[in-house]
């Protein structure tokens, strides 16, 4: 049996059907049963016969693995490498979404028709952002079977998504920094926020030693997040340490900060304990904006997080340029700087069609033009 051999078999009620027999590369025997016409087990046959000469061959027994099983194994490889508040929202859409779904099917047995259609009783109760986040851990689960010759392909790539609505995000005036400032208990933090665009946890994890007061720069190496209703302090979100600067008229409020605390002190707060991020239904931030919409009816309902984005609004409208911008803000590329903020550069183009109408007109002449 070179390649393998195709038996034919009689049914209890006298009808026919026809078996595959055949060798994987280890000399282990495997068949499969069941073909009507012996056309079929021949296709079959050939179709094992190519797999095994192309090296993308998969054995059948390996793909009877639980999605449990691989689930499991790929959790805990996350958890090794992803920071902590990153792992708790995969582990959480693994257990609440994926897990009820899927932890009892064998892998070989999920089909395409399958994941669209999971994907899509997803999408009716949840955020398009979720059901990306769970089709992602199932799709990644998927990949790695295909890596470990478990299936031969990933049946959940390709189905059709939800897509993300671009969310308006609030940007504040000074003015309306000024007046978010005085409205709230904490103002030298808000206004700190609103000029440098440090996420939250990089503000409250910083140290006095991380001020330098001559260059007005911050260093930004750890970052304080909520996990599971405790802070876990590790280091920024893109892992890379980064410096800072502040505006002068910071310099006090910076100064105050770091007033009476040693080297290692926490910057913000009482020194020793990391400033947690305020609840977003009573705590002091909102009502610190429910302050600043009373005494302005324009005042815009903002996160502290929208203070990051404030901060790119208000560097970017006083002629900072975009890789100046990714730098404070620490984003990857330029480019995801300019994607993120891309409706902040609207004026740019009027000065673009602007600055070629001018040029076109020294050079040609303006009565050309006409």
């Amino acid at each position: 049996m070179a390649n393998g051999t195709v038996h034919v078999y009689a049914l209890a009620d006298g009808s026919k059907r026809y078996r595959v027999a055949y060798r994987d590369a280890d000399h282990v025997q495997h068949t499969k049963r069941g073909f009507k016409r012996k056309r079929d087990a021949d296709e079959y046959l050939a179709r094992v016969t190519v797999a095994r000469s192309d090296g993308t061959w998969t054995d059948p027994r390996d793909a009877l693995a639980l999605t449990s099983e691989l689930g499991e194994e790929w959790l805990a490889h996350k958890a090794s490498t992803l920071k902590p508040s990153t792992y708790r929202a995969l582990e959480s859409s693994w257990r609440v979404h994926v897990s009820p779904a899927w932890a009892d099917v064998q892998v070989g047995k999920i089909s395409h028709s399958r994941v669209q259609a999971w994907v899509s009783k997803l999408s009716v109760d949840l955020s398009a952002t979720s059901v990306l986040r769970a089709h992602g851990i199932l799709s990644s689960i998927l990949d790695t079977a295909v890596r470990d010759r478990r299936i031969p392909a990933n049946p959940a790539r390709g189905v059709t998504l939800p897509r993300k609505s671009g969310k308006a995000r609030a940007y504040l005036s000074h003015e309306q920094v000024q007046l978010l400032a005085d409205s709230s208990p904490y103002p030298d933090l808000v206004l700190f926020l609103a000029y440098t665009g440090l996420r939250w946890g990089e503000a409250t994890g910083l140290r006095v030693k991380h001020v330098d007061a001559l260059r007005r720069r911050v260093t930004v190496e750890e970052n304080a997040v909520m996990v599971g209703g405790h802070i876990e302090v590790g280091t920024p979100k893109t892992h890379e340490r980064r410096s800072v600067p502040f505006p002068v008229f910071l310099s006090l409020a910076i100064a105050r900060a770091c007033e009476g605390k040693g080297h290692d002190a926490i910057l913000f707060g009482d020194g020793s304990t990391w400033m947690r991020i305020p609840n977003s239904a009573r705590g002091w931030f909102t009502f610190a904006v429910q302050r600043a919409q009373a005494a302005d009816p324009t005042f815009p309902r903002v996160t502290p997080h929208d203070l990051r984005h404030t901060a790119a609004s208000l560097a970017i409208s006083a002629g900072a340029n975009v890789k100046a911008v990714q730098r404070m803000l620490g984003h990857a590329s330029a480019a995801m700087t300019l994607d993120t903020y891309a409706d902040l550069f609207d004026d740019d183009l009027d000065a673009v069609a602007a600055a070629l109408h001018d040029a076109r007109s020294e050079r040609i002449g303006a009565a050309s033009l006409a």
